[in-house]
């Protein structure tokens, strides 16, 4: 699915009432998720080790 179509989707799914805020919080997730994809294909990635050494003193 292309990025716009992805981002309609988005939109067309929020609530009657959502506020121009939720949509751009639902936007800002679809966009790092994309990103994070996108990083991981060019082996821009961590291990599990590696990330639980780092996040460990958050985890205690």
């Amino acid at each position: 699915m292309m990025i716009k179509e992805q981002a309609i989707k988005v939109i067309q799914d929020l609530p009657q009432n959502a506020s121009i805020e939720d949509a751009m919080e639902k936007l800002y997730f679809l966009y790092k998720v994309n990103l994070g994809i996108k990083q991981a294909d060019a082996g821009q990635k961590t291990s599990q080790e590696v990330a639980k050494k780092r996040m460990g003193k958050w985890l205690k």
